[in-house]
């Protein structure tokens, strides 16, 4: 018993190693947009469902005449989830590389791009997620073979793999930080092949019966109590599934502004809910609250608990960020820990078929929460109105079950006891009173898509605000002016610009004064909607013949761009920490940059801050990927303003740089200060020229920025020996 929670606790956190890094990995080379994201969540997902619902059916058929020894069909399985670590990202870049190929013969549409994007995450990633799928079953058979537990043996592999998967989604942020994407990859490669190991070495041990792979009871239930049980109680499994990963991503975009928007904060959330379930499914394993009679209370539980993110995300409430997340989580996330092993217990009572087709209907409903909640509910409604919807079902599933159990004169246990008036009473209070994170602006305008919760807020120029998700994006600032005069004023004679991410509009619109053709690309559908919020222009520049805004990833719309341009400038989402964001630093994003420059082309790109590793790591990466390339302060000093090019970027005055200005770039220029003059704004910025060289001088050791590598995002270990 005890080796087969060795091998689920490592299972389950190499599961999510995996799951991190290869998300990370298809966004590098097909894009972070929410299509992806979801898409590759579903594969995943739907993978692990179908694995588990496979290996249970040929268990079932095979069970008379199995010849295999189940544990080493397990360590078989391991082993081909190992192998994965090597080939996935191989299996992306090729995919990768055949878009690019195409993409030659074709103009791509965006749709056309995700729609390719998609096939080939299911080819690529759905065989190695069945053999993770698969485990449970197998493993189940294997433990039954060996005399170990029978009808609760789900719940005991369940258990084991939860607690790994709490591991897993944090330790491996450190081995990325230290080693990166690949060699993070090799690390739970070593760690499957070692339960592989172990489980061959053990098989031994074990007395294998072919008679116990499928118990008896599972075949001698009578059929009309088979049906009606199994029927509600898979219903039950798809909701649970359902509700707890659409709950997920509502908490995602409720909590972010208390905790940010970098990779530790997802395993904050992720970590939380993970040990949640794992307490939940420790109490099932114990028998608290009565086990099978929790059945009309739990229901209530996860109705009550789902709701309960509405007083914990309240602005108003003076509360430590971590306690927020901890207050809004746990309750609803060890209610589901709770329910769903005990689900598939009841349901299978140790068969591994029936346990195998079990999960994989709690899989389904894994699969469609997020996409209910992504592109249905959140788009269409509030953060309260997302989480109301999905709470509210079990409120009054929890009430008819525990009036028609007490009606029927069963034993009432503690979680029937759970009085349903409290409940709603609980519920009706966080309805009313929890109030979201947009309530604490008075000033407001606020837009929702299937990205991100988008808010604009201030009345006055130095109070207007941009926040996406509930963090500031921008503000109104001379620094935006100048990504965009700054890089033409260099350039010669420039025809076109193309700006990456919109933010509030700024940078855009300081292109169109020049009168030439500006392209902006921004990932969130809703932000350029609110630029006449910022500039009462705005929407007179949307409508003009030079403007042009695409909805896309930037990196992925350069690379299925035919255009090029005079000038590429780039503002990437602040923080420079941000979740995602190396991907707009890193020398692999240059090389696909540079083919779209003219000959005479200069890249502007925006860094915010950061430490000396950063401004080093992209220094360099600039440095490898263009033979020219400066960097200036900004007019505060916070900030650096690099310029790259392939051709001289040559030594100018502020004056030089004014007169190449057409007078409507100079009125835009000058409109919010801090100078009088185009010659004495440009000249603010040029007496704050860094050489690059020194900014490399500063952390000599480190690499440049790379898609495997991204040291701007993982930063702990680089904190912590400060």
């Amino acid at each position: 018993m005890p080796w087969f929670y060795a091998f689920f606790f490592v299972s389950g956190f190499c599961s999510i190693l995996y799951e991190l890094v290869w998300l990370r990995l298809s966004m590098a080379q097909f894009g972070v947009t929410t299509v992806l994201t979801a898409t590759f969540l579903s594969v995943f997902m739907a993978g692990i469902g179908l694995g588990s619902w496979i290996a249970g059916r040929w268990l079932r058929r095979e069970a008379s005449g199995l010849t295999v020894r189940p544990i080493v069909l397990y360590a078989a399985s391991e082993l081909l989830i190992g192998v994965s670590a090597f080939l996935v990202p191989y299996e992306l870049r090729f995919g990768h590389e055949i878009l690019l190929r195409l993409g030659r013969d074709a103009a791509w549409t965006s749709s056309g791009y995700s729609c390719f994007s998609g096939i080939w995450l299911a080819l690529s990633l759905a065989p190695w997620c069945v053999c993770m799928g698969a485990t449970f079953p197998i493993a189940m058979s294997a433990l039954r073979a060996a005399g170990g537990e029978d009808q609760h043996s789900f719940s005991y592999l369940y258990l084991a793999n939860v607690l790994g998967a709490v591991a897993g989604a944090t330790l491996p942020l450190l081995l990325i930080e230290q080693f990166g994407f690949l060699r993070t990859l090799w690390f739970g490669a070593l760690l499957n092949a070692t339960i592989a190991t172990c489980a061959v070495s053990r098989s031994r041990s074990f007395d294998f019966r072919k008679e116990g792979a499928v118990p008896a009871s599972a075949h001698t239930r009578k059929d009309g109590e088979f049906h009606h049980r199994g029927a509600s109680t898979r219903w039950l499994l798809f909701a649970t599934g359902l509700t707890s990963m659409g709950m997920e991503v509502v908490w995602i975009r409720i909590f972010t502004p208390y905790l940010g928007t970098v990779v530790y904060a997802f395993a904050a959330i992720l970590g939380v809910y993970l040990l949640a379930t794992f307490v939940g499914t420790k109490l099932y394993r114990r028998g608290v609250f009565g086990g099978q009679a929790a059945d009309g209370g739990i229901w209530l539980l996860l109705g009550v608990n789902g709701l309960l993110p509405l007083i914990f995300a309240d602005p108003k409430l003076a509360m430590p960020r971590l306690l927020r997340v901890a207050f809004g989580v746990i309750p609803l996330a060890t209610a589901a820990g709770f329910a769903t092993p005990m689900l598939v217990d009841r349901d299978s009572q140790g068969d591994p078929s029936l346990a195998g087709s079990a999960y994989a209907i709690n899989v389904l409903g894994c699969i469609l929460g997020p996409l209910a909640a992504g592109f249905l509910l959140l788009p269409n409604m509030s953060e309260r109105g997302a989480l109301v919807t999905l709470s509210i079902p079990w409120l009054v599933i929890g009430s008819f079950r525990g009036v028609t159990e007490a009606g029927s004169g069963k034993k009432r246990g503690a979680w029937q006891k759970f009085p349903v008036a409290i409940a709603f009473l609980v519920a009706a209070g966080a309805i009313l009173f929890g109030k979201g994170f947009e309530g604490k602006f008075r000033d407001r305008r606020v837009l929702r898509d299937s990205t991100a919760t988008v808010i604009a807020t201030g009345s006055e120029r130095s109070s207007k605000r941009l926040l996406v998700n509930g963090y500031g994006m921008s503000s109104l600032t001379p620094i935006t002016k100048m990504m965009a005069h700054l890089p033409l004023a260099f350039a010669s004679a420039p025809r076109n610009a193309l700006v990456i991410c919109f933010g509030m509009g700024t940078t855009h619109r300081s292109v169109l004064s020049w009168g030439i053709d500006s392209t902006v690309v921004e990932l969130t559908p809703s932000v350029p909607r609110l630029f006449s919020y910022y500039h009462a222009d705005g929407d007179q520049l949307l409508k003009s013949p030079r403007s042009r805004v695409i909805i896309d990833d930037g990196r992925r719309y350069l690379e299925r761009s035919r255009e090029t341009y005079d000038v590429i400038t780039i503002d990437p989402p602040p923080p420079v920490e941000a979740a995602g964001s190396s991907l707009l630093y890193s020398q692999e994003f240059y090389k696909i940059a540079r083919q779209r420059l003219s000959s005479g082309g200069i890249l502007q790109q925006w860094l915010p801050g950061g430490d000396v590793v950063i401004s080093a790591a992209v220094a360099r990466a600039l440095t490898e990927s263009f033979p020219y390339v400066r960097a200036f302060g900004t007019f505060d000093r916070y900030g650096i303003h690099f310029l790259a090019s392939r051709q001289p970027l040559p030594l100018v005055s502020g004056f030089e740089l004014a007169n190449r200005l057409p007078p409507s770039a100079v009125l835009d220029l000058l409109e919010w200060g801090p100078r009088t003059s185009a010659a004495e704004q440009f000249d603010l910025i040029l007496r704050n020229e860094i050489p690059v060289e020194r900014l490399i001088a500063n952390s000599p050791l480190t690499s440049a920025l790379t898609d495997d590598h991204p040291v701007n995002e993982y930063f702990l270990l680089r904190s912590w020996r400060r």
